[in-house]
């Protein structure tokens, strides 16, 4: 009868650690979604000129036709960028995610 209750008390420890496990990358990952969020945002502010924050989001051919819109308007392209990272910044953190992240959005 105790060999069972130490089978019992060990699938109780391996669920518990799982579900720490869980909610300690569920956790993370909405870490990481608010830090990306607020990187982009100032990026898109900061440097939204040069495509640094379609780069960081992993938009790669966005962020060049960012450039080259911004080289051939002699800058004037940039506001595209600063209108981005005020949106960015604006958008809630599960909506950002949603938008950008998961739904891949490449444009405002």
């Amino acid at each position: 009868m105790s060999e069972e209750n130490n089978n019992t008390g060990d699938n109780i420890g391996n669920e518990a650690g799982e579900t720490a496990n869980d909610f300690s990358s569920g956790a993370q990952e909405v870490l990481n979604q608010e830090n990306k969020k607020m990187i982009a945002g100032i990026l898109g502010i900061i440097l939204g000129g040069f495509g640094v924050h379609k780069f960081y989001l992993g938009y790669t051919k966005e962020g060049i036709i960012q450039l080259i819109v911004t080289i051939v308007t002699c800058g004037a392209g940039s506001i595209i960028g600063l209108i981005e990272g005020i949106i960015y910044l604006t958008k809630s953190d599960d909506e950002f995610y949603q938008t950008y992240q998961v739904g891949s959005k490449p444009w405002f």
